[in-house]
């Protein structure tokens, strides 16, 4: 069985206003096992997760209340 190496994935989120929103997203994506985060910005985050794992960290931004979208 081979494992996917982990991948940088940029997302862009919409609905953060302020640096709370910024601290409540790196906060519900830190919890998810195995995803490190790169950086959590004002509109974007940038973390590296296994391609199977995706689906978790865009639901885990949509849990914390924003609209995430997958950058080019």
């Amino acid at each position: 069985m081979t494992v996917a190496s982990d991948q940088v994935m940029k997302i862009q989120i919409e609905g953060m206003h302020c640096d709370a929103c910024v601290m409540r997203v790196r906060k519900f994506l830190m919890k998810l096992p195995g995803v490190k985060v790169n950086d959590v910005s004002m509109g974007s985050a940038e973390v590296e997760i296994s391609p199977e794992r995706r689906n978790e960290a865009l639901q885990a931004i949509e849990k914390a209340g924003y609209l995430p979208h997958i950058s080019a």
